[in-house]
């Protein structure tokens, strides 16, 4: 485990009466994209919501960038330099574009280079060609897009990438998987919650597959690929 930049550890949290996680244990390194893979109700949103704060842990340790941050409220924890992207999107949809970018810009950590409209315009040309349109006027995968390049805008040390493929059209995914690979590159560690095993595959290291809000399998993708038996018990429908 090189470089943690996240670790969780006995994590637990639940809705009302019903608890959900039982002791969500990973990690994430510098620069590496982990799949949080498994069916519907396994978990997965709910363990990005419990790390980010959304939703109270019960129990547990979330440690980021070496600081324990289970309990902080989520607008700290952002602030600390880990980005969230949920799967409703959540854009301002009566800012255009480049306002929309705006809100979401923090300052780069010493010795990073920040993230512009320019460079993430790169990223997403679909966004520079309409850097002047309401968000309201967009469609799902166009304001996917701009959700991402938002919380890239904060200059995030890590991204939670919640469902980024669902429901979105293949030429929408395959930009998807572009930016997650360019947050690769600049050494943006990426936790992604994903049912698609192809989309897993494009851009992700390795692969942790939920069942009952536990953690039953953990691998390279290659692995996961190669094993059909646990695909059949754990990700098929």
């Amino acid at each position: 485990m090189a470089d943690p930049v996240l670790q969780v550890a006995g994590l637990r949290a639940g809705y009302g009466l019903a608890e959900v996680l039982f002791g969500v244990e990973l990690h994430l390194s510098r620069g590496e994209v982990a799949a949080l893979m498994g069916r519907n109700g396994a978990g997965k949103s709910t363990t990005l919501k419990a790390i980010m704060g959304l939703l109270p842990p019960r129990g547990g340790s979330v440690r980021f960038a070496g600081e324990e941050i289970a309990g902080w409220a989520p607008f700290r924890i952002a602030r600390r330099g880990l980005g969230y992207v949920p799967e409703d999107r959540r854009v301002f949809t009566e800012l255009t574009v480049a306002e929309n970018l705006e809100v979401g810009r923090r300052p780069a950590p010493p010795g990073h280079p920040a993230w512009t409209p320019e460079r993430l315009f790169e990223v997403f040309p679909n966004l520079a060609e309409m850097r002047h349109r309401r968000a309201a006027a967009m469609s799902g995968g166009e304001q996917q897009m701009l959700t991402i390049a938002r919380t890239l805008m904060g200059n995030p040390e890590a991204v939670l990438l919640d469902e980024p493929s669902e429901g979105l059209a293949p030429v929408i995914v395959e930009l998807m998987a572009e930016a997650v690979l360019r947050m690769k590159q600049e050494g943006i560690a990426v936790l992604v919650s994903e049912q698609n095993l192809d989309f897993a595959a494009a851009v992700a290291d390795r692969a942790l597959i939920l069942e009952k809000g536990t953690v039953r399998w953990q691998g390279s993708i290659a692995a996961l690929e190669a094993d059909e038996d646990v695909r059949r018990a754990y990700l098929t429908v």
